[in-house]
């Protein structure tokens, strides 16, 4: 199994308040490997601050991975058709000063979850010619644009749009996996992992549970090796999916979903979702309920993240390193 470097996305440490300077001292502190920004500093527009921030992270042996893209052609908040070429040629500027190769987009919304947005076919079909359109800007300087398994496509659609997009595996386009969105969207994270791998180019490291609630499901994020979602199985896959590793970029917080799955309205909006997958679901439902009655795992609110990030981040830091480790040694000794 191909090593990993393992770091953290800065919106773990948002509520430390520190600049992005300080959030690559604060990696290097607490042993992380590398930086995934997921939001633009201030200092943005200032492109000697970009490198200035990359000379930093070389003299310290991290990674730097860069985030601001936009792939939904709309206003999420209001529903209206959105520009975001703009946004994604600074996007596309910041990340050539850094020296990144990626450029993570996130929605940043619970698209499913309302009735006053388009469609999920018709945030398909725009977002697939807004990318269509954008792609040269990425391939003109070697980037790619990793869109995050979130909260308006699943992996289904994912792999729709990059067809209706015209997209290839290594391309403009790709995806930045997200271990425990993928159990909110209805989807058992192995099976999801397996379903984008060629396309998995960046990371949210994010464990998590899933219980049976009056509604459908409610998930929740957890700390690294304490969950249900099966890291080992999806470390292997992307350790033998690329040539070139990956980086694993923990991103945590507080906070859980609540997915009305027995709403026929809400349903009927994963038309995906089959008896075997929703099966996997339930056995990993079956699985948290145990870990909650046994008190190794509980619902963290997202108030008392705050208090709690900084020390469970680097212990999600050392779990995951620890999880990369053993999974290392076991698949030597079976060689």
């Amino acid at each position: 199994m191909r090593a990993f470097k393992v770091g953290v996305d800065s919106t773990s440490l948002k509520p430390l308040g520190l600049d992005p300077f300080e959030v690559l001292d604060w990696a290097i502190i607490n042993g992380a490997d590398g930086v995934q920004f997921s939001e633009a500093p201030r200092e943005a527009s200032d492109k000697s601050f970009f490198r200035e921030l990359a000379v930093h992270a070389a003299q310290n042996g991290l990674y730097l991975e860069w985030g601001g893209g936009e792939h939904v052609p709309f206003d999420l908040s209001t529903g209206k058709s959105k520009d975001i070429r703009p946004g994604n040629e600074r996007s596309v500027q910041q990340a050539v000063a850094l020296g990144a190769r990626t450029i993570r987009s996130c929605s940043g919304g619970l698209m499913r979850w309302r009735k006053d947005l388009p469609s999920t076919e018709t945030l398909l079909r725009e977002s697939a010619r807004e990318l269509r359109a954008e792609r040269p800007m990425f391939e003109d300087h070697g980037l790619t644009l990793a869109i995050e398994t979130h909260f308006e496509f699943t992996t289904f659609e994912l792999v729709r749009l990059f067809d209706m997009a015209g997209a290839e595996p290594g391309g403009s386009l790709g995806i930045c996996l997200d271990t425990m969105n993928l159990l909110t969207m209805l989807e058992d994270p192995v099976r999801a992992a397996e379903r984008v791998l060629p396309w998995i180019v960046t990371t949210h490291i994010k464990d998590g549970g899933i219980v049976l609630a009056e509604s459908g499901f409610t998930t929740f994020t957890a700390e690294a090796g304490r969950g249900v979602v099966d890291l080992p199985a999806i470390f292997r896959m992307l350790s033998a999916a690329r040539e070139q590793g990956i980086n694993l970029s923990i991103e945590d917080h507080g906070g859980d979903f609540a997915i009305p799955l027995f709403d026929p309205e809400f349903r009927a909006g994963f038309p995906d979702l089959g008896i075997a997958e929703l099966c996997l679901l339930l056995k990993l439902a079956h699985r948290t309920h145990g870990l909650m009655e046994r008190e190794d795992l509980s619902i963290l609110d997202r108030s008392r993240w705050p208090a709690v990030c900084a020390v469970r981040v680097k212990r999600d830091i050392e779990a995951v390193r620890n999880i990369v480790e053993a999974s290392c040694a076991s698949r030597q000794f079976h060689e």
